[in-house]
């Protein structure tokens, strides 16, 4: 065991969310160490577009100009595709008026993204501790103590403390853990699972996102950076297990015990269902592995609970049908760093800011996360897709508003 560690803050995960609130505060003075678990780049299941919203907060992390080099076209058009339906709709612009530079978003990779992101972390003095897993946060007077160990390491000589008056949990809401911050983990059948894969040679409309209701799910797809096609989407675990048993009958499957993997069921069920996808992917061919992950957790939690804060999907998740996760996760690190702008004096300073940080968290996202969960509950329930559809195609203009509602021309708060 090595000797503890003290800094002024430690996040734990270094996705846009944990990664952006370290650059901020280190920017400040802050002594800041990241703790993650996988080695960078690495990509993750994310449908990886970044409204136009959050491109003034890309500047004040001094990556902005790397994002605009690096990310694919500028989306201003919003789809739906479903069945044999087709519909497009201008995409609402960040600002009003005529057009003008950066008013309408971009998809870069979480591969480039997290990895920009953490460099420039690096670059600002956070110190990374990285591929290494938070195992356990302990009071320690004033302070908090957290665990961390090794990925690669079985034995107590990779185990680390790290102790910080404050401690932020960033990893994301998929996985359970023993952290007081980490949700519980249960099966149930209606549970909606994630999927994403690229593709190259898609012949997808370049500026165009499209959203995808499928029976049992939804998803959407973007023209992302160096001509890749980023493709995701969210699968009812009952409807994948229907689809893996009935495409085990098939002559042409590939899997000798006749049941096919999650990721073949998936794609050929999206190629079945949505016209726009297979007409999108005719030619395309798959640039890596499909990735999973879930079941999503959507909902609003606690910001701050057992003396630790929480950012991106850890503090509250949408449902990613209206594509706003990486918005999101960067936003709500901007509220909590602008919180803590003054040190926090032991634990009632910590829970003033928390009170703080989460009411400011709530006015910016709760109504986008109620409206995501109403149109996804709707796009999963049996004759959903048809009632979008009709709905969508009586008044198209419905995707620029439900653009607009989802946040994608909201300003952030206090970034001027």
């Amino acid at each position: 065991m090595r000797r503890p560690s003290t800094h002024d803050a430690i996040v734990i995960g270094a996705g846009p969310a944990g990664t952006s609130l370290a650059l901020l505060l280190a920017r400040r003075g802050w002594a800041v160490a990241i703790v993650e678990k996988k080695m960078f780049p690495r990509r993750k299941v994310c449908g990886e577009f970044i409204s136009a919203s959050n491109l003034a907060l890309l500047d004040r992390l001094e990556i902005g100009a790397a994002w605009r080099a690096n990310a694919g076209p500028e989306i201003r058009r919003v789809g739906f595709f479903s069945g044999a339906t087709c519909i497009e709709a201008p995409m609402p612009g960040a600002r009003y008026g005529p057009p003008v530079k950066d008013a309408f978003g971009r998809a870069l990779g979480r591969d480039m993204l997290d990895f920009l992101l953490l460099q420039a972390a690096r670059s600002a003095g956070a110190e990374i501790f990285q591929p290494c897993r938070a195992v356990a946060i302990d009071q320690d007077g004033g302070m908090q103590a957290v665990r961390i160990q090794a990925k690669d390491e079985n034995s107590g000589a990779g185990t680390t403390f790290l102790r910080a008056p404050v401690v932020v949990a960033a990893h994301g809401s998929w996985e359970p853990g023993q952290l007081p911050s980490q949700l519980e983990k249960a099966s149930h059948p209606s549970d909606l699972l994630g999927f994403k894969a690229h593709f190259i040679g898609a012949s997808l409309a370049p500026d165009l996102m499209p959203l995808l209701i499928f029976p049992g799910g939804y998803g959407g797809m973007v023209l992302a950076d160096h001509g890749r096609l980023s493709i995701s989407c969210c699968l009812r675990r009952d409807m994948l297990a229907r689809l893996r048993r009935t495409r085990g009958s098939e002559p042409d499957d590939p899997r000798q015990d006749g049941h096919p993997s999650a990721a073949d069921a998936v794609f050929r069920h999206l190629m079945a269902s949505c016209r726009g996808v297979s007409d999108a992917l005719d030619g395309a061919s798959l640039d890596g592995p499909w990735l999973a992950a879930g079941p999503i957790r959507p909902g609003i939690r606690a910001c701050y609970e057992n003396d630790i804060f929480r950012v991106g999907n850890a503090a509250g998740e949408s449902h990613p049908i209206i594509a706003e996760g990486i918005s999101m996760a960067l936003q709500s690190s901007w509220l909590l760093a602008t919180e803590l702008a003054d040190a926090p004096s032991g634990r009632a300073g910590r829970e003033g800011i928390g009170r703080r940080y989460q009411a400011a968290w709530r006015g910016l996202f709760s109504t986008r996360v109620y409206a995501a969960a109403a149109l996804a509950g709707m796009a999963a329930r049996p004759g959903g897709a048809a009632l979008i559809g009709a709905a969508v195609r009586s008044f198209p203009r419905a995707l620029t508003l439900g653009a607009h509602m989802s946040g994608k021309t909201r300003a952030i708060p206090g970034l001027g």
